[in-house]
């Protein structure tokens, strides 16, 4: 039996992969916060199944987190509580400490993209794997791209965008994180060389196979870093995310306008009130949400080709994509299955086809179509 701990497990994705594991009969659930009551209520809640469900209080700021860790005997700690694009390494650097895997749900580029550097020491040392990044990005994107992409002779391009459901939960947490970088100059991988282009700004019209088209925005991910170096001779890579509802996206347009002017100096501290405003475009949505990935390139023939590969997730179901690399990574070390030891960005530990039962769990539909280059 492994013993789980969720940091953040009744937060808005944490929750979610608390739900996935309880039914697991290879692992004791800990759901886990800063509030022990809400811990033990969400607990509870999951019932049955698994090795049982209970809440524990855990504040990540504790200078004896590790020993915490070791009292309960954790064997894997799944942490879900961002946002990280402003976290340090004291959680994972914790975990290690304690002699227990590690796994996270970042969508920060320094955080994933940093992450083995920082702490590859400190798990190989202890015989465990740290895994940052276990998300849609850039976990199941480069299953995607290497999915899409296999037997080519190279890549050229990559074309990345995330299309939510208006109507879909959103956390204010995930909201912060990405106001963070509205309007900040990101640095983007063009035509084989660096360049510099305002997140969030500039949003160009994106094709979906199942949905309307939408304009989508750059946003800052550990794609946009990890994939010119593992995808040798790839020329660009770029990664939007596309709102539902056109007046959101313009509104996220006009905050990055005003970071660059100057005028709006931390978008982020908007987050709260935005999250609240949200709600008002949520009657002009629908519960449609998805994603696109593009890959253009040389395939095993020598021809220049190009492939799609979309996602449709309705009934406001698209926020269990980022919780799926966690979850099947979990049920992996249940089961007793070796992941590499030391520390690592979430990009090829997982097979596409690994996704799929997860896709179908929700009623996800996906398309592969090869599209005129």
């Amino acid at each position: 039996m492994m013993k789980t701990l969720v940091l953040g497990g009744y937060g808005n994705f944490g929750a979610r992969i608390c739900r996935a594991l309880t039914s697991n009969a290879g692992i004791e659930l800990l759901v886990a916060g800063r509030d022990a009551r809400r811990a033990t209520a969400f607990a509870e809640s999951l019932g049955g199944g698994g090795g049982g469900a209970r809440g524990v209080r855990i504040d990540v700021q504790a200078p004896d987190l590790a020993d915490t860790l070791r009292q309960l005997g954790v064997a894997l700690v799944i942490h879900t509580a961002g946002p990280f694009q402003n976290q340090d390494y004291r959680v994972p650097l914790a975990v290690a400490a304690a002699g227990a895997h590690y796994i996270d749900l970042a969508d920060g580029r320094r955080f994933v993209c940093d992450f083995p550097g920082a702490l590859d020491t400190a798990f190989r040392n202890a015989g465990r794997t740290g895994i940052s990044g276990a998300s849609t990005v850039p976990a199941l994107s480069s299953a995607v791209v290497d999915h899409l992409a296999a037997g080519w002779q190279g890549i050229h391009g990559i074309d990345i965008c995330i299309a939510p459901a208006q109507g879909a939960p959103r956390g204010e947490a995930t909201l912060a994180g990405v106001l963070a970088y509205c309007g900040e100059p990101i640095r983007v991988w063009q035509q084989g060389r660096w360049t510099e282009q305002p997140g969030w700004a500039n949003p160009a019209k994106v094709a979906f196979a199942r949905m309307k088209p939408r304009h989508g925005a750059l946003c800052d991910i550990p794609d946009l870093e990890l994939f010119p170096a593992r995808y040798a001779g790839v020329q660009s890579v770029m990664f939007r995310a596309a709102l539902e509802v056109g007046l959101a996206q313009q509104a996220f347009a006009f905050l990055a306008f005003l970071r660059r002017l100057g005028v709006l100096a931390a978008p982020q501290k908007l987050a709260p009130l935005l999250h609240s405003a949200g709600r008002v475009f949520d009657a002009l949505g629908t519960a449609l949400g998805g994603m696109v990935v593009r890959v253009e390139g040389i395939d095993a023939s020598g021809r220049t080709a190009r492939r799609a590969w979309h996602i449709a997730a309705d009934d406001n179901h698209g926020p269990e994509i980022p919780c799926m690399a966690a979850i099947l990574l979990a049920r992996r070390l249940a089961r007793g299955e070796a992941l590499p030891a030391g520390a690592h960005a979430c990009a090829g530990l997982l097979a596409l086809a690994e996704f799929g039962p997860e896709f179908a769990r929700w009623g996800m539909v996906t398309d592969l179509i090869d599209e005129a280059p």
